[in-house]
């Protein structure tokens, strides 16, 4: 069986490692922490397909999307971005929440916004950014938070679309990203 998938984003190549999902399924496994060359690159891609006329914030999910979200805010000149986090912390106050459950977290997850934040949102255009959209479960729990919040879902931006997901016409992504079967072949895909 393949170990590693390598894909390119916006120039620069990645090997990925696989895990199963079950027996016959696996992901190739996305993870741009402590890679601050692809967290750029990747930023610079996803900027390239949103323009920052198109929105007014952006919001993403704790914890892959927080180096993606920053190198975007920081390249786009905003000095603001929300984070849907995966526990309330002590500070938070007025808490808007939405449960979520990711193909790559065993069990389901909540995603808590800080009510101060859900203000500052509120009428305001929002930017959805992710790492990878898979399935689109922490898509839409940040959609949910964002209309809880009062703000208006400007877009939908990934450096990923995996499976399925690179299908949907509501989702930027730079690239497709596979699934796997049990030999570390790529599943075949009719869009891809």
């Amino acid at each position: 069986m393949k170990e590693y998938y390598e894909i390119e984003i916006n120039g620069l190549k990645r090997n990925l490692p696989l895990c199963p999902l079950t027996d016959k399924l696996y992901i190739g496994a996305f993870v741009i922490f402590g890679d601050v060359e692809l967290t750029k690159a990747s930023a610079e891609g996803l900027l390239k397909l949103v323009p920052r006329e198109d929105y007014d914030y952006m919001i993403t999910a704790e914890s892959k999307g927080i180096p993606l979200i920053y190198e975007m805010a920081a390249q786009s000149g905003q000095n603001k971005y929300f984070l849907a986090r995966k526990a309330p912390k002590l500070y938070m106050r007025n808490i808007l929440k939405c449960e979520v459950k990711s193909i790559t977290t065993a069990k389901k997850q909540t995603l808590y916004l800080d009510g101060d934040d859900a203000a500052e949102m509120k009428g305001k255009r929002i930017l959805i950014v992710d790492d990878v959209i898979s399935t689109g479960e922490s898509l839409h729990a940040l959609e949910e938070l964002v209309l809880q919040a009062g703000g208006i879902v400007a877009g939908r931006a990934a450096i990923l679309a995996e499976g399925d997901a690179w299908d949907r016409k509501d989702i930027k992504a730079l690239q497709y990203l596979p699934l796997f079967d049990e030999n570390g072949d790529p599943i075949p895909h009719k869009n891809a």
